[in-house]
């Protein structure tokens, strides 16, 4: 089994906050590798980062590191919000809270946000096992003490 990168978490850490978390599409490379993705990119050798998804509403995606030009760690995921939330005000609310959660990654779980996160009456839950090695997690988004607005599956590991 590989050895763990020990700055990686750092790196991913970094990364995250520099892509969708901190700039959300104004990330996007302008011309993505897959047609119809967005693609967010951030580099800072030996390390790259790369979070390529599909959709909205509904999302699948894929992120990668790499160091030295080989992917080291990958972590796919998918979600989005309620399929019956149409109001375009409430979708982006759920996405504007759902970053600034992402704001608040540590470098003890790099994966998606803290375990909870709570702001303007929204609460940011995620229940994730495992370590950078290899985890699989679940992230909500709810008002108080109701039904998730959205959800999103995740899951990843150190490649080998």
């Amino acid at each position: 089994m590989p050895s763990m990168p020990h700055d990686l978490a750092a790196f991913l850490v970094e990364a995250k906050r520099r892509t969708y978390a901190g700039l959300d599409d104004d990330a996007t490379v302008a011309a993505p590798l897959l047609a119809g993705s967005k693609q967010l990119e951030h580099r800072a050798p030996p390390y790259a980062y790369r979070d390529i998804y599909f959709g909205m509403g509904f999302f699948v995606g894929q992120e990668t590191v790499s160091r030295d030009d080989r992917v080291i760690w990958s972590m796919s995921y998918s979600g989005g919000v309620r399929v019956e939330i149409m109001d375009r005000d409430t979708f982006l609310a759920i996405y504007r809270f759902l970053r600034q959660a992402l704001l608040a990654i540590s470098s003890d779980e790099p994966y998606r946000g803290p375990r909870r996160f709570e702001q303007a009456g929204m609460v940011y839950r995620n229940e994730v096992d495992g370590g950078l090695d290899r985890f699989h997690g679940v992230e909500t988004i709810a008002r108080h003490d109701e039904a998730p607005l959205y959800e999103l599956r995740y899951s990843g590991d150190l490649l080998r």
